[in-house]
Parts: structure tokens; C-alpha cells; sequence
């Protein structure tokens, strides 16, 4: 009877062994999956009074055409949806001039087509973060009601807030389905291990937000949001007359670029055609 014993409680260990050695394979494999990122087109923002894009009339007279890219970032512990660009109501529309002249908006392709070329649809996200809850970052936000939105708390109470719903209605419109709601205080590891990293850079709106991501063979990219919109801002340090906070914003700039440099990160101005086109592999990853 005691050698059956033994017997029976020696194949139990094996057995439980051999299950952990599984499960710390399969987790070994899974933390071996490299991070993947794929941009795709949120739509084209024609600027036609570029001069707003300064604190005075350094621009006057100017045009320039905005990219309006959003990002799908693959991990291995789930999905997140970095910006949804313009409003899909514009798709299959004729371009569409604001009531002030400032913009011409245009977007050819909805969300739920783009993610269908990589296999995914807007169910399989843990997470979705905004840049900012302006209208050319929010498009197509609704769709995510399941994931997780992940919001600086500034930014929340500030687009949530009665008078940014009486005032800017399209804005709250755009989020007010995301009720799955992570607030945030600050910069934020998405994964927990560095590769996916939100960088808290108000001024823009009170709440703005970049994100860095570290990628296999590209390396350590970081995408701006609206911090900055083209390159002469950048190397200007210049902002747009209707940021949030002008101090801030200039606070932010510094702590971003002083952070690029740090990582030798390459800095993605989301609204660059040039960025745009340099990265645009789609539906390929960038890896």
C-alpha cells in the first residue's frame, strides 16, 4: 500500500512538473513575441490659415497639408490603439471646410477596413490612448468602447467637464462611449516593461500626452501627438496660438526632447507628411 502511495504521489509531482515546465515555456515564448507597430491613415487635414500654428503671424499667408496618422501597437500582452484620427462621417464625403476657414478635412478609409487587413477588428484592443481629445485624434474612438481608454486626468475632467460639452460637444461625443476608464497622473509603462511608455506633456490641452515605443529593428521611436505639428515648430520650440497653456507646453518641449535624447529615440511628428510617408509600410509592421 505504501509503495502505491509513493508511486501515485511521484507521477502526481511529474506531472505538475512537467505543466510548469509548459506553462514557462509558452510564458518564455510569449515575452520572446517582439513588439510591432503598423500606422495607418486617419484621414488628411489641409491647413489653410497656417499662421495659428504660431503666437503671432510668423505663418501669415502660408498653407501646408497635415498627415493624420492613427497606430495599431502589437504586444505581446494585448493590443493598443494609439489616436484614431478624423471623424468617419467624412468617409465617402467631399472635403469639408470648418465654419471659420481654417480647415479642409478629408479621410477615405474607416477604421474597422484598415484594422481588417491586419486581422484584427476594433474587439481585439486591451487599450485605446488619445494623444488628445481634439477632433482630428478622435474619429474613430467610439468603436473601442470594450477596451480600456487610458486618459491623463487633467485631460478627462477637462473634456468631461459642462462646459467643454456645451462648447465643444464634438469633442466629448467622440469619448463619451469609453467608459472603461484608467486615469492617469503622469507617465505611464502600458506593459510594464519599457517598451510601451506614455509620457505625460501637457500644454496643447491640459491633459496631452506622448507615447514612446521601443521596437526591435526600428528602435526607440516617439510619437509627438500635437506637441508639436511640423517640423519648423519642433526646431522652433514655437506654439500654436490656441494651445491650452503656452508655459506648459514649453515645459513639455523641454522634458521630451531632453527625454528623445536620453533614449536616442526618433521623434515621429504624427501631422509630418514626411514622417507619415517614411514609415508608411502598411498594412506591413513597423518592427
Amino acid at each position: 500500500m505504501k509503495k502505491l502511495i509513493i508511486i501515485i504521489i511521484t507521477l502526481s509531482l511529474f506531472v505538475a512538473c512537467k505543466q510548469d515546465k509548459k506553462e514557462s515555456e509558452t510564458v518564455d515564448t510569449k515575452q520572446q513575441e517582439p513588439v510591432k507597430m503598423f500606422m495607418f491613415d486617419g484621414g488628411t487635414v489641409q491647413v489653410n490659415m497656417l499662421e495659428i500654428f504660431s503666437q503671432g503671424d510668423l505663418y501669415k499667408g502660408e498653407t501646408k497639408t497635415f498627415a493624420d496618422a492613427f497606430y495599431v501597437i502589437q504586444h505581446p500582452e494585448g493590443n493598443l490603439l494609439w489616436d484614431a484620427g478624423l471623424g468617419e462621417g467624412l468617409v465617402g464625403q467631399e472635403p469639408f471646410t470648418t465654419p471659420n476657414g481654417a480647415f479642409t478635412v478629408s479621410r477615405k478609409h474607416g477604421i474597422d477596413e484598415q484594422l481588417k487587413q491586419i486581422g484584427l477588428s476594433t474587439k481585439d484592443f486591451k487599450y485605446i490612448a488619445l494623444s488628445h481629445t481634439h477632433f482630428d485624434h478622435t474619429g474613430s474612438a467610439s468603436k473601442f468602447a470594450d477596451a480600456t481608454w487610458l486618459v491623463q486626468e487633467e485631460e478627462f475632467e477637462f473634456v468631461t467637464s459642462e462646459a467643454q460639452q456645451k462648447q465643444n460637444a464634438d469633442n466629448y461625443n467622440a469619448i463619451k462611449d469609453l467608459k472603461n476608464v484608467k486615469r492617469l497622473n503622469g507617465d505611464f509603462d502600458v506593459f510594464g516593461d519599457g517598451k510601451v511608455v506614455i509620457k505625460f506633456t501637457p500644454g496643447h490641452t491640459p491633459g496631452h500626452q506622448s507615447l514612446f515605443v521601443d521596437l526591435e529593428q526600428e528602435g526607440p521611436l516617439l510619437l509627438t501627438g500635437d506637441l508639436y505639428h511640423f517640423e519648423e515648430n519642433r526646431e522652433g520650440g514655437i506654439v500654436p496660438s490656441f494651445n491650452f497653456s503656452v508655459e506648459d507646453t514649453k515645459a513639455s518641449m523641454s522634458a521630451f526632447e531632453e527625454f528623445a535624447e536620453q533614449t536616442r529615440a526618433r521623434v515621429i511628428i504624427q501631422h509630418s507628411q514626411k514622417d507619415f510617408n517614411s514609415l508608411n509600410h502598411a498594412p506591413e509592421p513597423i518592427q
